[in-house]
């Protein structure tokens, strides 16, 4: 049982939220167009986490067949348990349980800087049907501009924070994080290096700002709530990575200091007074076919 990711290092509801987020269908058309995804394709999901991708692939593309894979048996049950109509396997993206040609359409999403090409690509062109298609997602340049209310951090959480520092670098290190990451330009010439054609390049803009009349209230809440959860999942991550490093009463005195800048944030919105904090991130599509 692996779960390294989903316990230390990008906990399940901070993964969840946040790709739920990203893949809403508020922004369909524009993944749709880039994908070009058949209809009634048979799609894996690599590095699927707890199923957000898989999720919003189900809803866009009824007829498929949506399997997702992850290593971090965390994030697989969770998935698992929520979408029940989608397949989900626990594995590994450089050794994909799968016969040759098993896939029409294979998509990952943040992956590739994490797993040696050879493995990631190699196994995604074996498992792929000839014609199939092959979609790598990879976060680019973006910027987050927090609320004034949330922007300030308590003295007790600067501690915090400056004492973790040392043990989510070595975290990082250790498992590898990151350590094939590349500019936009590598993922086009690893997917042509690797065996695949027709390679080409798009881009699609998220821009999640609560007070957007774009959004209606319950997902203006969502986008808050989920800088709300990655802050508490990363207090709580402590747990596992440094289980000595804070005491429990600190942890507990944090969530309360952060749940109540939250609070007030929810309040400021529900009482139509604007912040105008927004995240905003480019997503880049590389297309590709075998």
């Amino acid at each position: 049982m692996n779960q390294l990711w989903s316990t230390q290092i990008q906990r399940i509801g901070t993964l969840y939220e946040s790709r739920a987020l990203r893949f809403h269908d508020l922004f369909r058309e524009s993944y749709v167009q880039a994908f070009g995804i058949p209809e009634a394709a048979a799609i894996l999901e690599i590095g699927c986490g707890p199923g957000a991708l898989c999720e919003a692939l189900s809803r866009w593309y009824p007829a498929a067949a949506v399997t997702g894979i992850d290593r971090d048996s965390g994030f697989i049950d969770f998935a698992a348990a929520k979408s029940p109509h989608i397949c989900y396997l626990e594995g590994d993206a450089t050794a994909l349980p799968f016969p040759d040609g098993s896939f029409d359409v294979t998509i990952s999403n943040t992956v590739q800087e994490h797993i040696p090409p050879d493995g990631f690509y190699g196994e995604q062109h074996r498992v792929l049907k000839e014609g199939g298609i092959c979609l790598v997602l990879s976060s680019r340049r973006g910027y987050h501009i927090p609320a004034p209310c949330l922007e300030e951090a308590s003295e007790l959480e600067r501690e915090v924070y400056e004492a973790a520092a040392p043990y989510d670098e070595a975290l990082f290190k250790s498992a590898g994080i990151g350590a094939y990451a590349t500019d936009e330009r590598g993922i086009p010439a690893a997917m042509e290096k690797y065996g695949f054609r027709q390679v080409s390049t798009h881009y699609v803009a998220i821009n999640l700002t609560p007070d957007n009349p774009l959004y209606d209230p319950a997902t203006a809440h969502a986008i808050i709530h989920a800088g709300r959860q990655n802050d508490l999942d990363f207090l709580d991550s402590l747990r596992a990575k440094a289980p000595n490093l804070i005491p429990a009463s600190t942890i507990e005195e944090l969530h309360r200091q952060i749940n109540a800048k939250y609070d007030r944030r929810i309040n400021l919105y529900d009482r139509g007074l604007h912040q105008w904090d927004c995240m905003v991130s480019i997503i880049q599509i590389t297309r590709a076919v075998k």
